[in-house]
């Protein structure tokens, strides 16, 4: 076996020297991996058994699910769901300080949630809260940091793909348990950025309020609601058993599609093949750097990086608590280069065994794991959201990153809480009997 830190500094080297010349990370991902277990096997067997590995970590029944929940997510996005979620907010934060700041936070925890995505929610609740800001006199790089920071609560607040990558990677961590978890590590984030935002909103008197037209509160509750309950649909059946998570998604599907084709009648079924396309193309995206991602785990272990990682983290100090520190560090350092499907793929069975041998429960570290690579997708050099975000706001991403700052404090502030504190994030699938 070669030394681990010749192959590790060869795949780190061909990794970046590849990104940093605008090859898709994907290819980054598997070439580097090629190169890797070339050190330890000859050339046409390296390729073979890198490529076997790849399709072979597709072969998983557990992955059913990816591509339902991406389908529930597109009809979400394509049915017009956003201004409804925008209405609903706006119930709760029409009279507070800035109150067109705190509709967009809670229009990306909702919508997040039903989508289950990110740049989704940014898109669309920020396409329709920013320009409104600005309107009002909010500073447009403000509104923009106040919609990037907001967006990733969706890839933690439950239904969403990561805790099922996270659950297949680890060895079957209760996905019960991790949406439980991921609720409350979602709201925590959404609080974290509403915080802020109260203080900025004081210091620059972002005090215009308004409401909704009297009488129509209920209106706005009843349409709004359907969208809302797929959360419960979807989290309570999973935790009460009445369905599996691969089953949760096929309703998902059923039921998103029911609101928009029937209920809303915001698509018709002309729209369906353009949606199903949209899909297969998303779908297509993730499995194939699920697959790259397993190609790179397999090279470390063909190259006994992870034992020289673990040895070297153990290494660093007796304290847990250290150790800890050290672990998210280096998951916010890989968050900010790498997607995060291939990345719970590839560092859960090196990171989870170092944590579980310092009492870490799993359950615990795939919601660190997930918060973890959230804050990368809103942050430079490769963070999506950041970019997105900024787009959506028509403002360069060097004017929105002062006032994301304070955002970013807070959110890292979070993430320290439910590192160093386990039942903030444990006690409600304790609660629901689900660990």
């Amino acid at each position: 076996m070669t030394d681990p830190i010749t192959a590790a500094s060869i795949m780190i080297g061909v990794f970046v020297l590849l990104l940093v010349l605008g090859t898709p990370i994907g290819l980054c991902i598997v070439i580097a991996s090629g190169a890797t277990v070339m050190l330890v096997l000859p050339f046409d067997i390296a390729m073979f058994t890198t490529a076997q590995k790849m399709f072979s970590s597709l072969d998983s029944f557990a992955l059913l699910a990816v591509p339902f929940f991406v389908l529930s997510g597109v009809i979400m996005n394509n049915g017009g769901i956003a201004t409804r979620l925008v209405n609903f907010a706006k119930l709760f934060t029409g009279r507070i300080p800035g109150s067109l700041s705190y509709t967009n936070i809670a229009g990306n925890m909702l919508f997040g949630a039903v989508s289950g995505s990110a740049i989704a929610a940014s898109t669309s609740i920020g396409g329709v809260m920013i320009p409104m800001s600005a309107k009002e006199g909010y500073n447009r790089s403000f509104a923009s940091a106040v919609n990037i920071a907001s967006a990733p609560t969706g890839m933690l607040i439950p239904p969403t793909t990561a805790f099922i990558l996270y659950a297949l990677a680890s060895g079957g961590t209760s996905i019960a348990a991790l949406f439980a978890g991921g609720l409350v590590a979602g709201s925590l984030w959404g609080i974290g950025c509403m915080v802020i935002t109260y203080i900025v909103a004081k210091r620059n008197n972002y005090t215009n309020f308004f409401t909704l037209q009297k009488g129509v509160a209920w209106k706005v509750t009843r349409e709004a609601l359907p969208s809302l309950l797929l959360v419960v649909i979807i989290v309570g059946g999973i935790v009460q058993g009445i369905f599996t998570a691969i089953e949760a998604s096929a309703i998902a599907v059923m039921y998103t599609a029911y609101l928009t084709l029937v209920l809303y009648k915001t698509i018709t079924v002309r729209d369906m093949p353009k949606i199903i396309i949209q899909t297969f193309v998303m779908t297509g995206v993730i499995m194939f750097l699920l697959a790259t991602s397993s190609a790179m785990s397999f090279a470390m272990s063909m190259t006994g990086i992870p034992a020289a990682l673990s040895k070297l983290i153990l290494g660093i100090s007796d304290s847990p608590a250290v150790i800890m520190l050290v672990i998210t560090l280096f998951i916010l350092i890989v968050g900010a280069f790498m997607d995060i499907g291939p990345a719970i793929l590839i560092f859960t069975p090196i990171l989870l065994p170092i944590v579980q041998k310092i009492g870490v429960d799993p359950v615990h570290f795939g919601i660190l794991i997930v918060f973890n690579l959230a804050i990368g997708t809103i942050t430079p050099p490769v963070g999506s959201g950041l970019y997105v975000g900024a787009s959506v706001g028509q403002v360069k991403v060097e004017d929105v990153i002062k006032p994301l700052v304070p955002f970013y404090v807070a959110i890292i502030f979070v993430l320290l809480l439910i590192t160093y504190i386990p039942e903030l994030t444990l006690f409600l699938p304790r609660l629901l009997g689900v660990m």
